[in-house]
């Protein structure tokens, strides 16, 4: 197959004290992720897809929680890490689409910074990667402010 498609999708609660990590770089907020790695959700997403689309598992199978190897991990090291798997499998990104669901903060002006960022580890031309933010109108743990979720596809694409 010359094309392979993954979707992916993670969540994380939010707390005061922590930080908060999206598409590789931190965002100045009173609240940020709880989580084993670092939090990154969108990364996370992203990974989840990538692997997804080659029926490589999921990040919890690579990257376990339960691993003291991966406290608090930088998320940017992992979406490397994922990248090297499917590269391995004779693969490459064509594009990723993504959006990450946060009441607050206002993530707009964050996001070209973030498409940089994933550019650079991944390889990629900015313009490959689509990073979407909408809030959820405040309904559901999103909407109070208690967590965040992103979602993302990747489509891959056999190197020839």
């Amino acid at each position: 197959m010359n094309f392979r498609i993954g979707n992916g999708y993670d969540v994380h609660a939010l707390a005061e004290g922590e930080t908060l990590w999206l598409g590789g770089i931190l965002i100045d907020h009173y609240k940020g992720t709880v989580a084993h790695s670092d939090g990154d959700v969108l990364i996370h997403a992203i990974c989840d897809a990538m692997l997804g689309a080659l029926a490589l598992g999921d990040i919890g199978q690579h990257f376990p929680d339960t691993d003291q190897n991966f406290k608090n991990i930088d998320s940017k090291l992992l979406l490397k890490k994922c990248c090297e798997l499917i590269t391995a499998e004779a693969y490459q990104i064509a594009n990723i689409d993504s959006t990450i669901c946060a009441q607050k903060p206002k993530l707009m002006p964050h996001l070209p910074a973030m498409r940089k960022c994933m550019a650079e580890i991944l390889e990629l031309d900015p313009k490959q990667i689509s990073i979407k933010a909408t809030t959820t109108e405040k309904l559901g743990f999103v909407g109070r402010e208690e967590g965040i979720s992103s979602y993302a596809v990747v489509l891959l694409q056999k190197i020839q």
